[in-house]
């Protein structure tokens, strides 16, 4: 099939849309662009008039805060979050203002990473945006910088865009950035760089592809906006990566009947929600290293894996988190969530299931991993 006929067919059936603004399309070295702001609005309430429900997915806060502080809005991890503190505000004024104009409301959400990978925060943030959209609000997410350290960063915010796409169940991810599309090299080094417009499988078609690093404004660079699109197309979602400022971006990407950036179809095989949760929301708090027979029940059979099937137990972790699963050679090759905390998997490691009782005074579960909480590597990397 053609690229517009894939087109026609996604996009006509796409009625919820995750819409990601790069901090390169909304500022530059002064600020924020309130006049792409606007262009950006106005474009988005079409979308919304034409019965699409729309959450936008915006960077820019440590852009718009640095150029308000100067010297002080330095590249450390203060900084970094005095400047998200700063700039956070005008963002969504700017936001406010341009939907203003078209009497609509807005709404800011800032999630951390744990906002998304614990299951009692991730669905009150889905039922919250979804009673947003209910009432016709147009939901603005963006990453808590001005709190998030490490081990809490979603990571950038063209992940944060394909994990908001998944837990809202958008059917289409718009990345608008500051080049045409998916490019078989970087523009800024490669003259013979050329946009690659459809991507029918999201695993083999990414291959070969030279990602360029990030921007002077950004965090990420097109490597990550391939792998937001990968993850979602396991969710069973198309993504386009269009340019940001060019004029009707958002309106052409809406348009089946007109070509802009990068098409990337999703998996025909859509991964069940649980497994894209534990795969690509989740960090592992430890490591399970296995026996070659155990590696290979869960690499081919979909087995379970057993407390016999176990040979070491690092980190500290409890019961209900994810772990990765590493084989005999050392090699990471799945992660899953454990139903006994770390000093009980130790202690019947190398052991049959039916000795569990005796060993730990209690049972759980027969098992160390379901199967059904248990994703391959080859899914998630």
């Amino acid at each position: 099939m053609s690229h517009l006929t894939y087109k026609a067919e996604i996009v006509g059936r796409a009625r919820r849309v995750v819409v990601k603004v790069g901090s390169a399309v909304l500022s530059d070295e002064n600020g924020l662009r309130a006049d792409v702001i606007d262009a950006l609005a106005t474009q988005i309430e079409a979308a919304v008039a034409s019965a699409r429900e729309v959450v936008v997915v915006s960077s820019g806060a440590i852009a718009a805060g640095r150029a308000k502080l100067g010297r002080f809005g330095g590249s450390s991890i203060a900084e970094r979050q005095a400047a998200a503190a700063t700039g956070q505000l005008e963002l969504m004024s700017e936001w406010a203002r341009a939907f203003a104009i078209h009497h609509r409301t807005v709404a800011q959400l800032l999630l951390t990473h744990q906002d998304l990978a614990e299951r009692k925060r991730r669905t009150n943030a889905a039922q919250t945006i979804a009673a947003l959209l209910e009432a016709g609000v147009i939901p603005i997410i963006n990453e808590n910088d001005t709190v998030a350290v490490e081990e809490i960063r979603v990571g950038d915010n063209d992940e944060l865009s394909s994990l908001a796409a998944s837990l809202v169940q958008a059917e289409l991810l718009l990345i608008l950035s500051d080049v045409p599309g998916v490019l078989t090299g970087d523009p800024r080094k490669r003259a013979d760089a050329r946009l690659v417009p459809l991507i029918t499988d999201a695993e083999a078609g990414m291959r070969g592809l030279v990602a360029e690093s990030a921007g002077p404004l950004g965090s990420g660079g097109m490597a990550t906006k391939l792998k937001a699109a990968r993850q979602a197309a396991r969710a069973g979602i198309a993504t386009i990566v269009a340019p940001g400022r060019e004029p009707e971006s958002i309106t052409a990407a809406l348009d089946a009947a007109r070509e802009i950036g990068t098409l990337i179809v999703p998996a025909e095989i859509r991964m069940k929600s649980r497994k894209h949760w534990i795969a690509f929301a989740l960090r592992p708090a430890g490591e399970l290293s296995v026996d070659r027979g155990a590696a290979e029940a869960l690499r081919t059979k979909g087995r379970s894996l057993l407390p016999s099937g176990v040979r070491a137990v690092r980190g500290e972790f409890g019961g209900g988190d994810c772990v990765s699963l590493l084989d005999p050679d050392g090699v990471e090759f799945g992660r899953g969530l454990v139903n006994y905390p770390a000093a009980d998997v130790q202690k019947v490691a190398g052991r049959r299931s039916a000795e569990i009782p005796a060993l730990l005074g209690y049972k759980v579960a027969d098992e160390i991993i379901h199967r059904d909480n248990f994703v391959l590597l080859k899914e998630i990397g």
